[in-house]
């Protein structure tokens, strides 16, 4: 068990140290307007593919099912603007509906 810890720290502060070294090295306050605007826009791309990955399937197989639902109404809740509970809420309520018509 504490070699694993030890290997997170290790990890942890190698990632720090390389993200460091990027900016000494380059001597930059600010990163370049376009790799500000992929740096902004990479972690809602690479969240809405893990939303999407584990809504829609099930180990290696694809699983359509009420967790894609769910995951719908609360897209378009979140798309309207509603408050986060209401997105939660009204992604709860679908999906445990459609379960419940199973």
């Amino acid at each position: 068990m504490t070699g694993i810890w030890i290997g997170i720290g290790v990890l942890t502060l190698g990632a720090y140290l390389a993200k460091l070294l990027g900016f000494t090295a380059l001597k930059l306050e600010r990163l370049p307007e376009p790799a500000a605007d992929l740096a902004r826009l990479l972690p809602i791309a690479l969240f809405a593919a893990l939303v999407v990955v584990t809504t829609v399937t099930d180990g290696p197989a694809l699983s359509i099912d009420a967790r894609l639902a769910g995951v719908t109404v609360a897209g378009v809740a979140a798309w309207r603007k509603a408050p986060f509970l209401v997105v939660v809420l009204a992604a709860m309520i679908v999906t445990g509906g459609i379960r419940a018509l199973r």
